[in-house]
């Protein structure tokens, strides 16, 4: 496991986007569950590289998982809100 703070929030591959031209990467877009409305898809290229080095493409409808990592140095400690009594 990675020593970076991470969180990781389930997805679905709602669409696969060919590319325009032929020079640019066919697109995945997916559907972050948890994110706000206004910005709950991402669209990422579709090549992930499986442990041995093979390449391969998402499906539409696949469930992901999306993880966002930062290093310990972009981070602050969180501080609960508590109500004073």
């Amino acid at each position: 496991m990675s020593e970076k703070p991470s969180t990781t929030l389930p997805g679905t591959v709602e669409k696969i986007i060919k590319p325009v031209s032929p020079d640019e990467p066919e697109k995945a877009q997916i559907a972050v569950e948890g994110a706000d409305d206004l910005y709950r898809e991402i669209r990422i290229d579709n090549t992930l590289t499986k442990s041995n080095g093979d390449q391969v493409r998402l499906k539409p409808g696949a469930e992901v998982e999306v993880t966002v990592e930062a290093p310990l140095s972009a981070t602050t400690p969180k501080v609960e809100n508590r109500p004073q009594q």
